[in-house]
């Protein structure tokens, strides 16, 4: 028979409430309370213990308190209320108290006649002086830890709540980004790879295929053993040196945009950035091809001249004073001579009109016997008649005026990095500032001959298609027995020149196609882009220089996926070591952390501004956190809950095993196995050399 839930309150009593404030509750534990073990919730249990539950009767259910500190209080005699016999015994008398944290409320919910609990964060009311401490029953426990809906993928139990299981929603673990926090050995790689495989084990109990796609930053090519293509999860593995069953890692040059061009090349703002905009636009426009074309050649000319004249008639320049005057002149016979160039060359009568029409302008404001000061001005019949026999001619030579609306220089259009150096060559000349560009078409040329980097950015012998890389790297519809739903990005070849830009390309062409697939489709397609050692790649910059570097480039690609992805489906893992390191910006938008141990006090002190002053008491424990076990907090969990992680086996690691020392000094493991390294420096010295 049970008992009644009067009585069971009174069995489960432990203390009384003698201190309320917003964020702290304080209480007297009952002299018979337990002092080490508690039974009278129905299971041996662990009571008091600092971060544990305790429930405190109030108004509308039951108020949940973290105990944050415990204390003992010396009293020279009994406080206890049943102890009525002051001088039965005149020895000091021990007064447990306990301090709690107010994280939520339980409220009892009865369905055709089962009880159950209902957890929520908050608390509409405080209890009063007297009410009682009870110990949670494991019902109780089970709602606190497992309270929420959708919670479909279990990451771990919480030694805290008697072993009850942790589990998430996806939507809400994902959707809003999470850090993964937490010092070298701590167990935080095996977070990470455990959130993707346990996600994609529960999708797989359905009896489609998951239509799930993780793709993962891996700078030191950990997580290939863990979710490559010889686990059930058959990942995608792209890589400098890819071996069989592997992609060559490929990031073409013309996937860059004008910013990451810049920070590359260091262009200066004012004399080369112009330049390298305006050359990045012309590639854009023109199909640049490798094999030389005459009429081709003419076509852009006289299109490069046409956009030329437009801009300056639009600008006023050549019914300007002397000097803008004088330098319309001054462009008129340069294109008049290179136009004579190209007509002897081809032998193409086409050109003479054009030719004539920048004769008479020429010969028109020229100084004669007659005329010593004539007229540089032009009106604006002349500037028209000019205009029209270019883009006449520029018509007969195959263009069309489409073509000539400027495109952005930022849009992902195939060409060849010969042609930009030879295009921004003949811009300076043009301008007269070859001297400007001189570094910046040395920095390109060594970039394009560079045989560490020519696997990544070069795409001449085999066109990279766009469509098909986002298909291989993001996935299309995961329907397909070949099909995978993780997309490894190994960077650990990749050369410490490129590893940002490489990164930042990366990341925002899956932000950007992901924001046209909503435009298109008006809805989005979930994607999760995991970014391993974040440290390296979304590290504080200061927002001070005009000419941002490389690192700052790529962390504000994060920036902007922090702030923008959920709404474009692109949630966010970030996983690193030093919090402390890390962009504000990317912190402050990560809506759930999974903390592993953290001793280092700036990276301690990163992680508390991050979290309510009434919740700090179980941060506390990051520094002796044991390996395997973390703190779950945030947007993904109701209340902060100490979790200890599901284990792996050694397969579903990731591969950053702690050095194993000992057992090559000793030569043997400690199941008395050989364990022999010898090192080969030669085969090593000819590899890194490529001989």
């Amino acid at each position: 028979m049970s008992s009644l839930p009067i009585e069971q309150g009174e069995q489960l009593r432990v203390g009384t409430v003698d201190f309320v404030s917003p964020n702290e509750i304080r209480a007297v534990l009952d002299i018979d309370s337990p002092d080490s073990v508690a039974l009278n919730a129905g299971t041996p249990r662990n009571f008091p213990r600092v971060n544990s539950y305790v429930l405190v009767s109030c108004d509308n259910g039951y108020l949940v308190g973290q105990i944050e500190w415990l204390a003992v209080e010396r009293s020279p005699y009994p406080k206890q209320r049943d102890i009525q016999d002051f001088g039965l015994v005149n020895l000091p008398f021990p007064q447990k108290k306990i301090s709690l944290n107010p994280v939520g409320t339980l409220k009892r919910v009865s369905k055709k006649g089962d009880d159950s609990f209902r957890f929520q964060r908050g608390s509409e009311s405080f209890p009063s002086i007297g009410s009682a401490i009870l110990l949670p029953t494991d019902l109780q426990l089970r709602s606190i830890v497992e309270s929420g809906n959708n919670r479909r993928v279990i990451i771990g139990q919480s030694p805290l709540a008697n072993n009850a299981n942790v589990a998430v929603d996806p939507d809400r673990l994902f959707g809003r980004h999470i850090a993964v926090l937490g010092n070298t050995g701590s167990g935080k790689s095996c977070s990470v790879a455990g959130l993707i495989q346990w996600s994609l084990e529960a999708a797989m109990e359905s009896e489609a295929r998951p239509n799930a796609r993780f793709i993962v930053l891996d700078p030191n090519g950990e997580y290939t053993r863990a979710l490559g293509p010889d686990t059930k999860f058959k990942g995608r593995v792209f890589k400098v040196e890819a071996n069989e069953g592997e992609n060559q890692l490929q990031v073409p040059s013309w996937f860059w945009n004008s910013a990451e061009w810049a920070s590359f090349t260091q262009a200066s703002p004012k004399a080369q950035l112009p330049l390298l905009k305006r050359s990045l636009r012309a590639m854009r426009n023109e199909d640049f091809k490798l094999e030389t074309d005459s009429n081709i050649e003419i076509k852009r000319f006289l299109g490069n001249v046409l956009v030329t004249l437009k801009h300056d008639k639009s600008a006023g320049k050549p019914f300007g004073q002397y000097g803008p005057a004088k330098g319309f002149l001054e462009s008129i016979i340069k294109w008049k001579v290179s136009l004579e160039y190209y007509r002897d060359k081809t032998l193409d009568t086409g050109l003479n009109q054009p030719i004539l029409k920048m004769t008479n302008y020429v010969v028109s404001r020229t100084p004669t016997d007659q005329i010593k000061y004539p007229t540089i001005q032009s009106d604006v019949s002349e500037v028209e008649d000019l205009i029209n026999s270019i883009n006449s001619c520029y018509i007969a030579f195959g263009g069309n005026e489409n073509s000539l609306l400027p495109k952005s220089e930022d849009i992902p259009l195939p060409f060849e990095g010969n042609n930009l150096v030879a295009y921004l060559e003949a811009l300076a000349q043009e301008n007269g500032s070859e001297q400007y560009v001189e570094y910046l078409v040395a920095r390109i040329r060594t970039m394009l001959s560079d045989t560490r980097m020519k696997p990544i950015t070069n795409d001449a012998e085999q066109r990279v298609d766009l469509a098909g890389w986002l298909e291989n790297y993001i996935g299309k519809d995961g329907a397909g027995e070949d099909d995978s739903c993780v997309s490894i990005i190994d960077l650990s070849l990749v050369p410490n020149e490129i590893t940002h830009l490489v990164t930042a390309v990366i990341s925002r062409i899956i932000f950007e196609s992901l924001q046209r697939y909503r435009r298109l489709n008006n809805q989005t397609l979930p994607t999760v882009l995991v970014a391993e050692e974040a440290h390296t790649f979304i590290k504080r910059y200061r927002d001070d220089s005009e000419n941002q570097d490389v690192a700052a480039v790529c962390c504000q690609v994060f920036e902007k996926i922090a702030r923008e992805g959920r709404k474009f489906g692109l949630g966010m893992v970030i996983s690193s070591q030093r919090p402390s390191e890390l962009s504000p910006t990317v912190l402050s938008q990560c809506n759930t952390f999974l903390l592993h141990r953290i001793s280092n006090d700036r990276d301690q002190d990163q992680v508390h501004k991050m979290v309510p002053d009434n919740l700090r008491g179980l941060l506390r424990e990051l520094p002796s956190l044991p390996s395997q076990h973390a703190i779950l907090m945030g947007w993904a969990s109701e209340l902060p809950v100490l979790v200890k992680m599901k284990s792996l086996t050694k397969e579903q690691q990731p591969h950053s095993d702690d050095p194993d020392f000992w057992d090559v000094w000793t030569r043997k493991d400690e199941d008395g196995n050989a364990v022999e390294r010898n090192a080969d420096w030669d085969a090593i010295v000819k590899e890194w050399q490529q001989s």
